[in-house]
């Protein structure tokens, strides 16, 4: 259910930023489409951040390391 999650809040974010390239290319910056398109990614961005960080201080991800 956590993958699902952070799945879900990556297909969101990668669909932002795929809405402000086709703002950008469509509008030609006579609206604030694009930029609000981008905002609503770096937003989501930085909440997904801050939910990892969340779940990992409070135990419900488990973080590993890297075996070499």
């Amino acid at each position: 259910m956590k993958t699902l999650f952070i799945v879900a809040f990556l297909g969101l974010i990668i669909y932002n930023l795929g809405a402000g390239l086709y703002y950008m290319l469509v509008d030609k910056g006579t609206t604030k489409r694009t930029v609000n398109a981008l905002t609503r990614r770096i937003a989501l961005s930085v909440l997904l951040i801050l939910l990892v960080i969340a779940g990992i201080a409070t135990g419900i991800i488990e973080p590993h390391g890297l075996s070499a």
